[in-house]
C-alpha cells in the first residue's frame, strides 16, 4: 500500500515536471512600428490600491504594451505614480527596448499613502507631458495619459484633466471600481466609449486589446505617403524603420484592380491589397533607402502600392496607399507674353512636351478683323518672337499644338504692343526782362495728349520749391514770369500711356542774354 503511494505520487510529480508551460502571445499583427507617440501612464499606487491590485495592475501595463516597438522614433512610455508625494517612475527617454520597459515594470513598488491625483497631474502636465522639458514629450507627436485608478477618492480632478485636453493630450481611464462614474465621464477625451473603461481587478485582460487599439487610434503614424505625383509618375516615402538592420525593402505597385477602392493620397499599416494580379511592378530597395520613384504609369489612373520591410532581425508590418496620377495635360495649357515692344511680342507657351507634339502652329491678326499671319515652330521650342506688328496695337494670338496621337489643342491670348512716344524734338527759351522767358518747343508726331512743364530755382533752398504746369496738345510756347535767377525749364510731351522722353533748359537773366538752345 505504502509502495503504491509512493508510486502515485511520483507519477503526479513527473506530470507536473512535463506539463508544455503555455505559449506566449504573439505580438498582435498591426502594432509593431505601427505607432508614433508619447503614451504616459498614470497609476493609483496609494493605500487604497493593495499589493495585489498594484501587481495585477502592472501585469495589464505589461500585456498592454508589450507588442509595441519604442524607440526615440516611435513609441515612447512614461510611467508616473499616485501616492501622498507622486512620483516618475521613468520617463519617456528611459526605456527604449522591451526587456528595459518590462523589468522596469516587474520592480516598480507602490507608494501607499493619500490619492494626491491632483499633485501628480500637475506633475505630468509641467514635467512630462509637456514638450520642450528634461523629461518632456516630443514637439509636434500625439501624448496620450492613461490613467489606472481604483475609483476611490479621486479628488478635484475636472479641471486639471480638461487644461491637458486643452494643450492636446488625449486623457483615457482604466477604473477597477465603479463609482464616480459622472466625473470620470467628464474627464476622457471623446469618444467616451473608447477611452474610458470600468473593471474587477481579476478580470483587466478581457480590456487589453480595446484599449491597446484606442491608443493606437491615437498615435497610429502614417508610415509610407506619396509625393510628387505627376502624371506617369509619383515617389513613395517612408520612414526608414530599417536602419542599422540588415535586409531591403520590396515595393509592389500596380493599378486598382476593377472595383476597389479609390483615392488619391493617404497612407497607413495594414494587410498588402492586390496589386492587379500580373500588372503590378517590383523594386527593391536597400535598407537604408526611405524612397522610391515610381515610373511608367498612366495618367489618371488609381494605384494602389505596398512596402514590405524583409529583415532576419525583426519583423515588420507590410504597408499600403493608394494614389492617383494627374490627368494628362495637353501643351498647349498656358500661353504668356513678355518683352512687348512697339513692334514686336515674345510669346510662350507651356508644358513643352516635344516627345508627343509634332510642331506649333502661331497665328495672329490685330483686331478688329485685321490680317491673319501664322508662324511654324518646332516642336522642342516654346517661346517665339512675333515682329513687324503696329504700335499701340491690340492682337489676338493663337498657340496651337498638332500631337502625335492626332489630337489638336489650342488656346489664345490677347495682347497689346507698346505705343510710340517720341522724345520732344527741339526746346528753346528766351529770356523777356530780368525775370521772365519765353518757352518754344517742337514735337515730331501728331497723337500727342499734351505737355507737361517744370521748372525751378537752381538754389532750391533760398528759392523755393518746384512748380509745374499742363497745357494742351496744340501748345508749342508759353511764357513764365516772375522767376528766380538761374531758372531751370523742362518740358515733356505726354502720351496716352506714357510720358515721353522731355527736354530741359536753363534761363540766365543777365543784360547780354538774348536766347538759348536746348539742352538734354
Amino acid at each position: 500500500m505504502v509502495m503504491e503511494s509512493h508510486m502515485c505520487l511520483a507519477w503526479l510529480l513527473l506530470c507536473v515536471l512535463l506539463r508544455p508551460l503555455p505559449a506566449q502571445n504573439p505580438a498582435p499583427e498591426g502594432v509593431l512600428n505601427c505607432c508614433e507617440g508619447d503614451v504616459l501612464f498614470l497609476l493609483d499606487s496609494s493605500g487604497s490600491v493593495s499589493s495585489y491590485e498594484h501587481s495585477r495592475m502592472l501585469t495589464f501595463l505589461s500585456e498592454l504594451l508589450l507588442p509595441f516597438s519604442l524607440g526615440e522614433d516611435q513609441v515612447r512610455v512614461g510611467l508616473l505614480q499616485v501616492g501622498t508625494q507622486p512620483r516618475l517612475e521613468f520617463g519617456f527617454d528611459m526605456h527604449s527596448t522591451q526587456s528595459g520597459l518590462q523589468g522596469a515594470l516587474r520592480n516598480t513598488k507602490p507608494l501607499r499613502g493619500d490619492t494626491n491625483t491632483v499633485e501628480a497631474l500637475r506633475m505630468a502636465k509641467e514635467r512630462v507631458l509637456r514638450p520642450g522639458t528634461v523629461d518632456g514629450a516630443r514637439a509636434g507627436l500625439p501624448r496620450v495619459l492613461v490613467w489606472l485608478t481604483d475609483g476611490v477618492k479621486p479628488g478635484d480632478v475636472i479641471g486639471p484633466m480638461a487644461e491637458l485636453q486643452e494643450e492636446g493630450v488625449a486623457v483615457l481611464v482604466v477604473s477597477t471600481g465603479h463609482g464616480n462614474y459622472l466625473v470620470l465621464r467628464q474627464v476622457v477625451s471623446p469618444p467616451v466609449e473608447n477611452h474610458l473603461y470600468f473593471v474587477d481587478i481579476d478580470d483587466m485582460s478581457i480590456i487589453t486589446e480595446d484599449l491597446r487599439d484606442a491608443i493606437i487610434e491615437i498615435i497610429r503614424a502614417e508610415r509610407i505617403n506619396v509625393r510628387d505625383i505627376s502624371t506617369n509618375s509619383a515617389t513613395l516615402q517612408w520612414r526608414p524603420v530599417l536602419s542599422g538592420l540588415t535586409g531591403f525593402y520590396e515595393v509592389r505597385f500596380g493599378p486598382l484592380p476593377t472595383g476597389g477602392a479609390g483615392g488619391a493620397g493617404g497612407g497607413g499599416t495594414g494587410t498588402s491589397p492586390s496589386t492587379g494580379g500580373s500588372q503590378y511592378q517590383r523594386l527593391i530597395q536597400s535598407a537604408d533607402s526611405s524612397t522610391a520613384r515610381l515610373t511608367g504609369l498612366k495618367p489618371d489612373t488609381t494605384y494602389t502600392a505596398t512596402l514590405t520591410p524583409e529583415s532576419n532581425e525583426q519583423s515588420f508590418n507590410t504597408l499600403s496607399v493608394t494614389f492617383t496620377t494627374k490627368p494628362e495635360v495637353m501643351s498647349p495649357a498656358v500661353v504668356t507674353v513678355s518683352e512687348s515692344g512697339e513692334t514686336s511680342i515674345r510669346v510662350s507657351w507651356g508644358p513643352l512636351q516635344p516627345e508627343t507634339v509634332t510642331s506649333y502652329y502661331v497665328e495672329y491678326s490685330a483686331l478688329p478683323g485685321g490680317k491673319l499671319h501664322t508662324a511654324t515652330v518646332d516642336r522642342t521650342q516654346n517661346s517665339t518672337v512675333l515682329r513687324d506688328l503696329q504700335p499701340d496695337t491690340t492682337y489676338l494670338v493663337t498657340v496651337a499644338a498638332q500631337h502625335a496621337s492626332g489630337k489638336e489643342k489650342a488656346m489664345s491670348v490677347k495682347v497689346c504692343t507698346q505705343e510710340v512716344t517720341p522724345a520732344l524734338a527741339d526746346l528753346q527759351l528766351t529770356t523777356v526782362g530780368s525775370d521772365s522767358v519765353q518757352v518754344d518747343w517742337k514735337v515730331n508726331v501728331g497723337s500727342l495728349r499734351g505737355y507737361w512743364l517744370t521748372w525751378e530755382g537752381e538754389q532750391r533752398s533760398v528759392h523755393g520749391q518746384r512748380s509745374s504746369l499742363y497745357l494742351p496738345p496744340n501748345s508749342l510756347s508759353t511764357r513764365l514770369t516772375n522767376l528766380p535767377p538761374a531758372t531751370r525749364v523742362c518740358v515733356s510731351p505726354i502720351y496716352r500711356t506714357a510720358r515721353g522722353e522731355g527736354l530741359c533748359c536753363t534761363a540766365q537773366f543777365h543784360s547780354d542774354a538774348l536766347s538759348y538752345g536746348h539742352q538734354s
